[in-house]
């Protein structure tokens, strides 16, 4: 879908040539800046009880009279902000897009409009047409909405709307292939594609891919990620992507996203209920992809590396066994008390790889636990920290982003479930804290690194009639990853000014020893 922004001419918003015009009303009652024709189809309306300025409220109108749009919507928002628009424009795609609208103008009226509210029009567009259909011929056939405008109401708005607009794209662009991989079923969605996509991204984003395959695990040491991939007879792969945004020597940000794309639970093998589900265990791995296409897309100057760790678990004859003890790739060993916890055993050698990468901070994705589910429910992503800045950044992102999580505990006495007597550690604890106890054991792994843990467990996709992926937590990432270029940016040209002043002061100096050493000669 292609986005951009318009100023009315004289004729104003009646004028406005598109297939559909959705107005975006705030307030308590008919906007003074709507033009006559439409603030007469809204008055009407009110008065004839088929709309009010509350929530819920939406109005579909045909060939009102004095407007060029020949379709217009009405719908009421509680504010501008970026969370009640993108529940507007969700409503009001929704009364359009079954039609032959191909071009789509969106206006508020009522509040101005700011960056933060364009980006979120933009991902609920997109999610408000988006439609599965890889493997499903029969899906329904793609709406023909295929352009949003936004109005700005100056041309002064036209500025921060489209860098609005222009970071909505990105983001949305790494979601849809978030969600597209997510989706696939585990039998399309292997190790494998992973990695293909991982490399066809690449050339298409200018990404630098490497691919490890299992005899390069292998000779790295990575003994707890092949241990998880050894019951399964798809081929593990360890996939690199580098983003070389700003200069070789700068410090990446780095995102490890577990990649299992199907977990059976191994031989502690999961109910059969709903295990069509963990089609949806390599989330995080998705997300990381989708981030990795959102920063390309944005361009932005900064250095990121997206490691995913991806196998099957998988119960076999070669499969982990319950009480088997394996090496991880930073030496430690771990006894196996549960095959179903084995996100954190790819995970684990992940993070210690990237301890090559002298990263400025990691943050791992993963469906980890159930347990965070039952903490948090489906709204908001466990975030794990003993880092409070790195912490608050991405709790700010995420807020941001429309994309929340909340900061759980990693307090040192929750540590102690992970002890075992046959290993340096167990990768379970008791059922209670279950969450915590999984971050904990990756926080063992992290020593070195500036380092969070976020469990999308419970945001990565929803079940029931909606079953899908939902893209999460992309938005989230992607905005931090944003804003630290953003930051570290403005520390450049800083240390660009101090240096350039620093310059101009020393001319004057090194003239007077010049003159200095002349008139001694």
């Amino acid at each position: 879908m292609d986005f951009n922004t318009l100023v009315p001419g004289r004729a104003g918003l009646a004028g406005i040539d598109a297939d559909a015009l959705l107005v975006i009303v705030v307030g308590t009652k008919t906007p003074a800046e709507l033009d006559g024709p439409l603030a007469a189809a809204l008055g009407e309306a009110v008065k004839g009880g088929d709309f009010a300025f509350k929530a819920a409220q939406v109005l579909y109108a045909h060939r009102v009279s004095g407007v060029k749009a020949p379709r217009v919507a009405f719908v009421w928002a509680a504010d501008a902000g970026a969370k009640a628009m993108r529940r507007a424009v969700t409503a009001g795609v929704a009364l359009v897009k079954s039609g032959g609208a191909a071009h789509l103008a969106v206006t508020v009226a009522g509040a101005p409009l700011t960056d933060a509210a364009a980006e979120a029009l933009v991902l609920a567009a997109h999610d408000a047409t988006y439609v599965y259909r890889a493997t499903k011929p029969s899906a329904p056939a793609a709406a023909k909405l295929a352009r949003l405008s936004l109005v700005a109401a100056h041309a002064a708005e036209e500025k921060p709307l489209a860098a609005g607009l222009a970071r909505g794209r990105a983001v949305a662009a790494g979601v849809a292939l978030a969600r597209e991989c997510a989706n696939r079923p585990a039998n399309h969605c292997t190790p494998s594609y992973l990695a293909e996509q991982a490399v066809k991204l690449g050339k298409s984003r200018g990404l630098k891919v490497e691919v490890l395959e299992r005899r390069d695990c292998e000779r790295l040491g990575m003994g707890s990620f092949l241990a998880v991939a050894q019951g399964s007879e798809q081929p593990p792969k360890f996939i690199v992507m580098r983003w070389q945004g700003a200069g070789k020597g700068a410090a990446p940000l780095v995102l490890v996203g577990k990649g299992i794309t199907f977990d059976t639970g191994g031989i502690s093998i999961k109910p059969a209920a709903e295990m069509d589900e963990m089609k949806f265990d390599m989330g995080g791995a998705a997300s990381v992809l989708g981030t990795m296409c959102a920063v390309a897309e944005a361009k932005a100057h900064i250095n990121v590396v997206g490691l995913i760790p991806a196998c099957e678990n998988m119960p076999s004859g070669r499969a982990v066994k319950p009480g088997d003890v394996v090496k991880s790739l930073s030496g430690q060993t771990i006894e196996i008390l549960n095959t179903d916890a084995e996100g954190r055993l790819i995970l684990c050698d992940a993070l210690t790889y990237a301890e090559r990468l002298e990263p400025a901070a990691v943050v791992d994705i993963a469906t980890l636990t159930g347990a965070c589910v039952i903490a948090l429910g489906h709204h908001r992503s466990g975030l794990f920290s003993p880092d409070d800045e790195l912490a608050g950044e991405l709790l700010a992102a995420g807020d941001a982003a429309l994309d929340p999580a909340w900061r759980m505990p990693l307090d040192e006495e929750y540590d102690e479930a992970l002890k075992s007597n046959f290993a340096d550690m167990a990768n379970v604890g008791p059922r209670a804290g279950g969450a915590i106890t999984a971050a904990m054991f990756l926080r063992r792994f992290t020593a070195k690194l500036r380092w969070a843990h976020l469990d999308i467990a419970g945001t990565a996709w929803r079940s029931g009639t909606n079953k899908g992926s939902t893209g999460r937590p992309v938005p989230l990432l992607t905005r931090w990853v944003l804003a630290r270029a953003g930051a570290e940016g403005k520390a450049e040209g800083k240390a660009e000014g101090k240096t350039a002043k620093a310059v101009k002061a020393t001319k004057p100096a090194k003239a007077a020893r010049r003159a200095t050493r002349a008139n001694k000669g």
